[in-house]
């Protein structure tokens, strides 16, 4: 095995470039090494101009999600063992504005996901006197999975509906929607309902399910999507069937 690995990275600096380029810096190769760690060696130890974003480097921040040799990857979790002794290439997230180098403009993300509502809504807070809202384990497996979303967008890199369609409210933030429509202390769902019922919401998406594939935390937002389509013709029927129901 050779003691060096080539990375292929996407520069790109607005100021004196209108197009990225790649440009390839050779870094040394140890098993234990993530692609990471080769990143953070090229900027202390080759070029300090080469910007991307990173913090907690263990998963958990989801601030480090960039494209690996055309796939969607938490670059603090991917190891360069795993591609040697091939170059590794290395770009920012596809389907979103480049800034620099390997930094995103996620400013789409964030104006999209308050509109989901993903905090508990009440219509009314019981008195503090009344103690604090208990769930069983069974009451937390049912939305568990969902709640563990870190925000890292590699699920809107993988997404090909988000790719072609801007209005598209995407993965995450409708798997976080229906996080807390499955939480029993919640009582938004209605609300959310209005918003992702939508084209641009649940039914944009035609379930290539690439966005449960890549996802590091294994949140399957495809089958989040899928399970809210459902809930939503349920209530288009009853509201058919029953429309004296309807508030």
């Amino acid at each position: 095995m050779a003691d060096t690995i080539s990375l292929q990275v996407i520069r790109y600096r607005p100021e004196s470039e209108t197009e990225p380029t790649t440009q390839e810096y050779t870094v040394p190769f140890r098993k234990e090494w993530v692609v990471l760690d080769a990143l953070n060696y090229i900027k202390d130890q080759i070029d300090g101009t080469l910007s991307f974003r990173w913090s907690c480097r263990m998963g958990i921040c989801g601030s480090c999600g960039m494209m690996v040799n055309g796939e969607p990857k938490l670059t603090c979790a991917t190891f360069l063992a795993d591609y040697a002794p091939n170059p590794v290439r290395v770009e920012p997230l596809t389907n979103f504005p480049i800034v620099r180098d390997l930094v995103i403009e996620m400013t789409d993300f964030m104006r999209k996901l308050p509109r989901v509502k993903p905090w508990i809504v009440r219509d009314q807070e019981k008195p503090l006197s009344e103690g604090e809202y208990r769930q069983t384990p069974d009451e937390l497996d049912e939305y568990k999975q969902y709640s563990m979303c870190i925000n890292c967008l590699l699920c809107y890199a993988a997404c090909p509906v988000y790719g072609l369609d801007p209005h598209f409210m995407g993965p995450a933030a409708i798997a976080l929607a229906q996080r807390y429509n499955l939480d029993t202390r919640d009582e938004g769902s209605k609300e959310r309902m209005d918003e992702l019922s939508q084209h641009e919401g649940i039914w944009g998406c035609t379930f290539v399910g690439e966005c449960t594939a890549v996802c590091p935390k294994h949140v399957d937002p495809a089958g989040a999507i899928q399970r809210y389509k459902l809930s939503a013709a349920m209530d288009w029927f009853k509201s058919f069937l029953m429309p004296w129901g309807k508030k």
